[in-house]
This record gives C-alpha cells, structure tokens and sequence, in this order.
C-alpha cells in the first residue's frame, strides 16, 4: 500500500458490499486517494479484507470503538493527523460521525479546511441502494436483485470440510466448505459458479444451502461442479448467480437423486451463456 502520510483524498464509511453505491464515493478520490472502512463487526457481506477485491485504492480500516466517543472537531483533527497531506474527504449522504453519530456532512463542511464531497443517494430502478437492502433480498433469495445492487456476484468464502460422505456415493460429488464469516442466503438451491483454491477459473456449479432436511437435517454449503472433477482440499469460493428451488424434504434419496439432476439441468442452461 502507498504511504499514509502522501494520501490526499478519502472516502469514509463502513463500506460492506463494495456495492454501486460505494463504488460512486470511490470514483470521486484522486489519485493519492484511500478508501477509509469504519468496522462495526457487523460486516458480513465483504467481511473483515474481503473489501480489497472490489478497489484499486488502498484500504485503511480503521475500528469504531476506537472513534465513537470522539467529538467532531476530535474526529477531524485524528484524520489530518493521520493524512497529514489530507485535502478531501468524501462521504454518502447519510453519513454520520462522532460520539453519538451527531454529526452530519453539514458538520463536516463547517469542521475540515478542505474540500468536503457528498455523495447523493444512489437508486437502482427507483429503489435506494443500501447495504441493509442487500442482506434482505439474499435473506428472500433474490439474488439477482442482490446482484444488481452489488455490481457484482455475492460470492462466500471458506475452508473446505467434510460432509456426510454420501453425496459421491449415492447423490453427485460436492465440495462442502464452513464460510462463518458471509451472510449466507436463503435456504435453497442455486446457480453458482465456484473459484477452487486459488484458481482463476471459475466452475460452473449447482450450489445448496441450508439444513439437509432429507438426511441428517445438518446445516450444509456445498456445491457440485458441472464442468470436470475437481480435487478440493483447502478452501473454495461460491458465487451465487440466480436461486433455482427452495430447500425441501425427499421421502427417499431416489426422489432427492431426480431432484438434483433437475437442478443441475437448470443451472447448467443458466450458466451456459456466462463467461467463466
């Protein structure tokens, strides 16, 4: 990362999803810029790191607890300490800062010496983008709409595991990863495309999550690659482009065997046309 001390501009906020809406405060920072993240601990989209695979500006992270309790002109007065060359701070509309979030924009303005940029809300089809608004249509399945607001695949990340050993036995091969991390969406079964260990190639895969209703009733990330089999032992990523069925109990593995050969057939026609 560049020197801390050359940085000239930054876009402040908590910054989870690395959605559309972000992506607008980002495009306003020069070329001396950083992305300043105020972690909460309620990330769970781009959790903790996961936000640098969406920018080429360098991140600063910067922890809440840390600055909650400052007064505005206390705030102001940490950053140019921190960004001594600091001429320009960006920020959404709905920014807040300060002991008690009683600080707006308007404050700013009034406290820093520099150039202040606001940012105006940012819609998508009529409808506010919000990272709260992100959690809610993966919560529902949405995830196209997700998607859109994200600019981007909800991809989750994590170590591979085991699972109950039935699934190449008597179902279709998967992979079974633990992303603790991600917010995971809602029960069911998707059209994915899953990245394997470091790999740049993404497989197209048929993905389910959720308890195993029909088996041991455990909870479960797996995925079926289409494309080949792959050999997985470490960690995976799962990128989720449109949901397929809800998660639903067989009365036998037979009935769950024809289930999932109908969802490889689905997502296998819906990825078809993607480039991997």
């Amino acid at each position: 990362m560049k020197d801390i001390k050359s940085i000239t501009s930054i876009a402040i906020g908590g910054f989870d999803g690395m959605h559309i809406g972000h992506q607008k405060l980002f495009e306003a920072l020069d070329k001396d810029g950083a992305i300043v993240v105020i972690e909460t601990g309620y990330a769970n989209l781009t959790p903790k790191r996961e936000r640098e695979h969406f920018s080429h500006n360098p991140i600063v992270y910067l922890e809440l607890e840390d600055i909650r309790h400052l007064s505005g002109e206390e705030f102001i007065a940490f950053l140019k300490e921190k960004f001594p060359k600091l001429q320009k701070i960006i920020v959404g509309y709905d920014f807040h800062f300060g002991k008690d979030r009683k600080y707006s924009f308007n404050d700013l303005r009034t406290l820093f010496d520099g150039e202040v940029d606001v940012i105006e809300e940012v819609t998508l089809h009529g409808d506010s983008v919000h990272s709260h608004k992100i959690r809610a249509k993966l919560q529902i399945g949405d995830i196209k709409g997700a998607n859109a607001f994200l600019g981007h695949n909800y991809t989750v990340k994590g170590s591979v595991v085991s699972g109950q050993g039935i699934g190449k036995k008597e179902l279709v091969a998967t992979i079974n990863i633990e992303a603790k991390d991600f917010l995971m969406p809602k029960e069911g079964v998707y059209a994915t495309l899953t990245r394997i260990e470091d790999e740049e190639h993404y497989h197209p895969s048929v993905s389910f999550v959720g308890h195993r209703v029909s088996t041991d009733g455990s909870f479960a990330l797996e995925s079926h690659i289409l494309d080949s089999e792959v050999t997985c032992k470490t960690k995976a990523s799962i990128s989720f482009v449109s949901f397929i069925r809800e998660n639903k109990k067989f009365d036998s593995m037979v009935e769950l065997k024809n289930a999932i050969e109908r969802d490889i057939a689905i997502a296998s026609k819906e990825l078809k046309f993607l480039q991997l």
